[in-house]
C-alpha cells in the first residue's frame, strides 16, 4: 500500500526558512554515559546497533526533505531511499586530558556545523576518551523535526530502564511512501501560495481581537512591571552571531533547588530561573558589564495541547519574562522572578498560545529565507532595540535511571539554538536527583562561557544561604515536594508549567 507524504507544519518549515550560514536551527543534547554497566564492556557497535534497530520506531530518523521547485510552498517529509545509518552515527575521540572542557570543545565543534538537508536531519556522535572512563554522545537534530514533547517521546525509544533490556520487537516495515513528482510538488505549492492571502485575511480579525484585548489587559496592569520584547538592555552577547559555537555545562542537586523552593513557597521553575539570573549577574559583574536594567529572557512554551491534530512536530510559543538581574539581594531577586514569571504567563494567555503557530502556517518560503539572510548579513540585530537577551528553557526530565545500550546515563545537558541579537541559550533539564544546565553561545561573543557555567553552583549556594533560616518552613499549599514540578519543555527548548 502506498501512503501519501507528510507536509511540514508551519513552524517546522519556518525553522528551515530562518536558518542562515551563521544561525543554525538544530538542537543538541550532550549525554554522558557510564559504560561500566554495559554487558561485556563498552563497544561502539552496541550503540550503532541500538540505533539501527530502533530508528524504525522514530519515522523522523529516516525521512528527508522534498522541496517544491522554486521553493514554492512548504516542504514534505519523504522516506530516504538511500538511508545509511553510518552517515548519521559517527565516532570521535576527545583530546587529552579528556575532562569536561575538552568534551565541551568537541561538542562545540559538532554544534557549529549545519546539518546536510539532502539527508535525514540528525546526527549522533559517540565521543570516547574521557578521563574518567565515561563515554559521551552528542545528539544533533534539526528543530523542524523535534521540540520538547517530541524529544521526550524519542527518549522512550532510545533509553531503557534496565541495562540488560532485551532487543525491541521487530517492527513491521512501514508502507512505502508515494514519492511526489516535481510537477506535483509545484502544483501543491502553487495552490498553497494562492490560498495564503485568503487564510491571512481570515486570521487577521482574530489576531486583532486578541491584540486589542491584550492591550486593554496591559493597560489595567500598568505599573506592575510587565515585561515586553524590545525593552531588554544590550550586553556583549546581544549582537550578530557567527557560525562558531562554544558550549559549557554544569549540574546541581535537585534537593538543593527544592530546599529553596519549599522555603520561599515558589515553583522549581522560579528557582531555576533565579539561579540563571544570579549566574548571569555574577558573570556580567565580573566583566564590568552588568546593565542597570534587568535582562529579559525569551521562554519557549509548549502548545501541544492547544494544537492537537495540527500538522508538524514543533508546537511551541514564546513568552517574555524579566530575570531581575538588577536586584542585588538573592531572595528578593527570586521573589521578583516568581512574580514576573506569573505575569508573563498571564500576558501569554491574553495573546493566545497558538498565535505564533497560526501565523507560521502562512510564512512565505522565499520571502522569509531572503529576509533572514539579509538580516544576518547586514547585522541588523545591532541597529534596533534588543528584543530579548537570551533564551531560557527548563525541561522536565525522567526521574528514574536510564540506560543506553546498557550504559547508564549519568549526565544530560540539552542545548538549544541561538540567534542574531541573542547569542546565548540556557537550557535546563532534570534527571534522577540532579539538574543539568546546558549553555551554548556564539564563540566570538562569549569566549569565556565556562565562567557563566561555574557561577551556577555559586548562585544556588547564595540562594540557599539567603533562605537558610526558613529552610524548614512548611511547603506552599498544593505544592508537591515529592516530585520535581514539571516546568518547561523543549531541548529549544519549550517551556510549560501546569
Amino acid at each position: 500500500m502506498l501512503v501519501d507524504v507528510e507536509r511540514l507544519g508551519g513552524l517546522d518549515a519556518a525553522f528551515l526558512y530562518f536558518e542562515t550560514p551563521s544561525m543554525h536551527m538544530h538542537v543538541c543534547g550532550l549525554l554522558v554515559l557510564d559504560p561500566s554497566t554495559m554487558p561485556g564492556g563498552f563497544a561502539f557497535d552496541r550503540i550503532r546497533q541500538l540505533l539501527l534497530e530502533r530508528h524504525p520506531l522514530m519515522p523522523s530518523m529516516s525521512r528527508r526533505l522534498a522541496v517544491a521547485p522554486f521553493n514554492l510552498g512548504r516542504p514534505y517529509w519523504v522516506k530516504d531511499p538511500d538511508f545509511d545509518i553510518d552517515y548519521h552515527v559517527r565516532r570521535i575521540g576527545v583530546p587529552g586530558p579528556g575532562d569536561d572542557r575538552q568534551l565541551a570543545e568537541v561538542a562545540g565543534d559538532i554544534a557549529s556545523r549545519p546539518l546536510d538537508r539532502s539527508r535525514p536531519l540528525w546526527e549522533m556522535w559517540v565521543i570516547e576518551g574521557l578521563a574518567n572512563g565515561n563515554v559521551a554522545v552528542m545528539a544533533k537534530m534539526h528543530h523542524s523535526t523535534i521540540d520538547g514533547i517530541s524529544g521526550a517521546n524519542m527518549m522512550v525509544y532510545l533509553f531503557d530502564l534496565d541495562p540488560a533490556a532485551p532487543a525491541p520487537a521487530v517492527v513491521d516495515e512501514a508502507p512505502a511512501e508515494r514519492m511526489p513528482r516535481e510537477i506535483e510538488l509545484f502544483g501543491r505549492g502553487a495552490l498553497e501560495t494562492l490560498a495564503r492571502p485568503v487564510e491571512i485575511a481570515r486570521l487577521l480579525p482574530r489576531t486583532a481581537v486578541r491584540l486589542g484585548a491584550t492591550l486593554v489587559g496591559l493597560g489595567r496592569r500598568r505599573g506592575q512591571g510587565i515585561t515586553a520584547p524590545f525593552t531588554a538592555p544590550r550586553t556583549s552577547f546581544n549582537a550578530a552571531i557567527t557560525a562558531h559555537r562554544t558550549i559549557a555545562f554544569v549540574e546541581v542537586k535537585l534537593e538543593d533547588v527544592k530546599t529553596v523552593k519549599d522555603a520561599c513557597g515558589v515553583k522549581v521553575n522560579d528557582v531555576v530561573t533565579a539561579v540563571v539570573s544570579g549566574a548571569l549577574r555574577r558573570y556580567l559583574q565580573g566583566r564590568g558589564e552588568l546593565p542597570e536594567k534587568p535582562l529579559v529572557a525569551a521562554i519557549p512554551v509548549s502548545v501541544h495541547d492547544q494544537m492537537a491534530g495540527s500538522e508538524g512536530a514543533t508546537k511551541i510559543s514564546v513568552m517574555f519574562s524579566s530575570l531581575m538581574t538588577d536586584v542585588a539581594d538573592p531572595r528578593q531577586r527570586l521573589e521578583a522572578v516568581a512574580r514576573h514569571n506569573e505575569q508573563a504567563k498571564e500576558v501569554h494567555k491574553m495573546v493566545g498560545a497558538d498565535t505564533l503557530m497560526q501565523w507560521a502556517e502562512h510564512a512565505a518560503p522565499n520571502t522569509f529565507s531572503l529576509a533572514a539572510r539579509l538580516y544576518s548579513s547586514l547585522r541588523l540585530s545591532e541597529r534596533h532595540p534588543v528584543v530579548h537577551n537570551l533564551i531560557v528553557s527548563n525541561v522536565p526530565g525522567p526521574p528514574v535511571p536510564l540506560y543506553m545500550a546498557g550504559a547508564r546515563l549519568v549526565g544530560l545537558y540539552p542545548l538549544g539554538p541561538i540567534m542574531d541579537g541573542a547569542g546565548l541559550n540556557v537550557t535546563v533539564l532534570s534527571n534522577e536527583d540532579r539538574i543539568g544546565f546546558g549553555f551554548i553561545a556564539c564563540r566570538e561573543l562569549m569566549p569565556t562561557l565556562w565562567d557563566l557555567a561555574d557561577a551556577v553552583p555559586e548562585a544556588l549556594a547564595e540562594l540557599i544561604a539567603a533562605v537558610a533560616p526558613d529552610a524548614s518552613s512548611p511547603e506552599a499549599p498544593g505544592d508537591d515536594a515529592a516530585e520535581p514540578t514539571p516546568v518547561t519543555v523543549d531541548a529549544s527548548g519549550s517551556s510549560q508549567e501546569p
